[in-house]
């Protein structure tokens, strides 16, 4: 060993460097229904928000190229009646180039590390666009992608245990 090399070295040159970089997003569907301005609802409002999402990778013609879209529904009724308020679907894609992430992680890199990265864009729309739609902003809280990605994958192996089963 040379005298100013440390024993770390080698290590670090034999593991591949990991580069990202985001090359465009942007909106590829949104929908906005305001129900309440279209039917109307008399006296004060209890706002009852359900925020689904979805994510799916796909993998692009040019190399080291992906497109993470997802896909946020959110739907606003009336806590007491169920009475719809206001529905909100957006998809959102952001294309990446990703380089020196080892291919049996790739999936979760997509589903998780590129969602983290357009997340903060995908919360400011949904904000504005509530906000825009008559209503006070909806403030998207934090996603764990982690636990959503892992919970897709319980999801994913109980289906397939479930056709695995003889009727």
């Amino acid at each position: 060993m040379a005298e100013n090399e440390t024993p770390d070295a080698g290590a670090s040159a034999e593991a591949p460097q990991v580069k990202m970089n985001i090359l465009a997003q942007y909106i590829r569907d949104m929908s906005f229904e305001n129900i309440l301005a279209q039917k109307g609802i008399q006296g004060e409002v209890n706002p009852d928000v359900q925020v689904q999402v979805n994510l799916d990778a796909k993998k692009r013609t040019a190399e080291h190229q992906f497109e993470v879209i997802m896909k946020v529904n959110i739907s606003s009724k009336v806590k007491d009646t169920d009475q719809q308020l206001f529905l909100l679907e957006l998809e959102y894609a952001g294309v990446f180039h990703i380089e020196g992430v080892p291919e049996d992680q790739m999936h979760p890199f997509l589903l998780i590390e590129c969602p983290r990265m357009t997340f903060p864009f995908v919360r400011r729309i949904v904000s504005d666009v509530t906000r825009d739609g008559g209503f006070p902003p909806l403030n998207l809280e934090n996603i764990d992608f982690v636990a959503l990605y892992r919970n897709e994958i319980a999801r994913r192996q109980a289906e397939a245990a479930a056709q695995a089963q003889p009727n």
